[in-house]
C-alpha cells in the first residue's frame, strides 16, 4: 500500500495534538503537575469538543505560566449556575486578571450568597405549564431554567442596602461604577450576617478582596439596574450619573488594557456570547484603529469561547475566531479555540485543569 500524501490544509496538524498526547491521539503520561481532573481529561478527552477542551486548558495554563494574564467574560446565568465555586479560586490563585460580565451575573452571585437557602430548584422544569409558571410568580420566585431566585430575600434585600450607597454618592456628588458599589458594601461587611454559602464560593467576594477590574456593559438591563432607574424616576436618586455608564466602562477598559497587555500579553476566555464578550473584545480595535495606536497595542494573546451559538445569518456570538482577525482583534498566530458545549460543564473542568486539581 502506498503512503498517503496529505495536501497542506490550513490549520491541519500532524504534530501531537496537545501536551500529554502522542501522535494519533494516544494518551501519553500526563504531566506530574496535573491533578486528578487534569489527568482524567488528558487520558479520556481525545477528540472533537473534548479534545478542544484539553487544548484550550493547556494553552490557558501555558500563557499564565509564562507570565501572561487572562480576561474572562461571563454571559448567560453563570452566577446562578454557581460558577463561583470554581471561578472564585481562579481569582484567588491569580489565574484571572479581569472580568467583563453582564449586570445579571454581577448581582446574581451576591443574591446566591445571601439567599441560597430560599432558592428553589425544579428538576422537571421542561414540564412546567403556564399555570405552573404563574404559581412561581405568585410565590415571588423568578425562574432561571431549573433554579428560582427568591425576589424578596435576594433582590429586594440586596437592593435596599445598595440604595443607601447610591444615595450617599448622590448627595456627595460622587460617581462610581456599578460593581464598585457592590465592592463597597462587601468590604463594609454589610452582607456578612446574611451569608448562606461558604464565602469562598463567591467569585464577587474574591474579586472584591483582590480589587479585580470588572467591566459591566449594559448594566441597566439587570435587576439592580432596573431598580436604579426606578429610583431615578421617583427622585430617590437626583443625579442619574452617580452610577457610571457603559462608555465610561469602555474608557476604563482602554486604560487597563494598555497597562496589562505588555509582555506575554493577555488572553480572552469567553463564556457564552452577547454583550459581555462583544463589548470587551472591541477594546483592541478601538485602540489600534480609532486611536491610531496600532504599533503600540498588541492583539489578544489567546482566545477561547464556550458557546452553543452557531455561525448563521451574521450572528456575531457564533462567529468563528478567524473572523476576528479581520477586525483587528486576533492574529493568524493567536491560539484560538471554540468549544461547542454547555459552559456549566466545560468551564469548571478547564478551571480545575489550570488550577492543577
Amino acid at each position: 500500500m502506498s503512503e498517503l500524501t496529505l495536501k497542506k490544509i490550513p490549520g491541519m496538524r500532524t504534530e501531537p495534538l496537545m501536551p500529554g498526547h502522542q501522535q494519533g491521539g494516544v494518551p501519553a503520561e500526563p504531566p506530574s503537575t496535573l491533578g486528578p481532573i487534569g489527568k482524567f481529561v488528558q487520558e479520556h478527552f481525545l477528540h472533537y469538543n473534548a479534545a478542544t477542551v484539553v487544548e484550550a486548558a493547556a494553552a490557558y495554563a501555558e500563557l499564565i505560566d509564562r507570565g501572561g494574564k487572562m480576561f474572562v467574560t461571563l454571559a448567560g446565568a453563570m452566577s446562578t449556575a454557581e460558577l463561583g465555586i470554581s471561578l472564585a479560586e481562579m481569582i484567588r490563585k491569580g489565574k484571572v486578571h479581569g472580568i467583563c460580565c453582564t449586570g445579571a451575573n454581577l448581582e446574581e452571585d451576591l443574591f446566591n450568597l445571601v439567599a441560597h437557602s430560599k432558592y428553589v430548584r425544579i428538576p422537571s422544569w421542561r414540564d412546567l405549564t403556564p399555570e405552573d409558571e404563574e404559581a412561581l410568580l405568585d410565590n415571588e420566585l423568578a425562574r432561571v431554567t431549573d433554579t428560582c431566585i427568591p425576589e424578596q430575600e435576594a433582590m429586594n434585600s440586596v437592593s435596599a442596602i445598595i440604595l443607601e450607597y447610591w444615595q450617599k454618592a448622590d448627595k456627595a456628588g460622587k460617581s462610581w461604577f456599578p460593581h464598585e458599589y457592590l465592592y463597597q458594601a462587601i468590604r463594609d461587611g454589610r452582607f456578612e450576617d446574611d451569608y448562606e454559602i461558604d464565602v469562598k464560593n463567591s467569585w464577587l467576594v474574591a474579586a472584591a478582596k483582590k480589587n479585580l477590574p470588572i467591566f459591566v456593559p449594559g448594566w441597566e438591563d439587570s435587576t439592580l439596574g432596573n431598580m436604579f432607574a426606578a429610583c431615578s424616576i421617583r427622585k430617590d436618586i437626583r443625579n442619574v450619573h452617580c452610577v457610571k455608564n457603559g462608555i465610561e466602562y469602555m474608557l476604563a477598559l482602554c486604560d487597563w488594557y494598555k497597562l496589562v497587555s505588555t509582555g506575554p500579553g493577555i488572553g480572552f476566555f469567553q463564556i457564552g456570547g452577547g454583550i459581555a464578550g462583544d463589548f470587551s473584545i472591541c477594546v483592541v480595535p478601538l485602540l489600534k484603529v480609532d486611536l491610531k495606536m496600532d504599533d503600540k497595542i498588541p492583539l489578544w494573546s489567546y482566545f477561547c469561547q464556550i458557546s452553543e451559538s452557531h455561525v448563521s445569518y451574521g450572528g456575531y456570538s457564533g462567529a468563528v475566531p478567524n473572523e476576528k482577525i479581520t477586525w483587528f482583534k486576533l492574529g493568524k498566530e493567536t491560539p484560538r479555540f471554540v468549544i461547542e458545549s454547555d459552559a456549566t460543564i466545560v468551564a469548571p473542568i478547564i478551571f480545575a485543569y489550570v488550577l492543577g486539581r
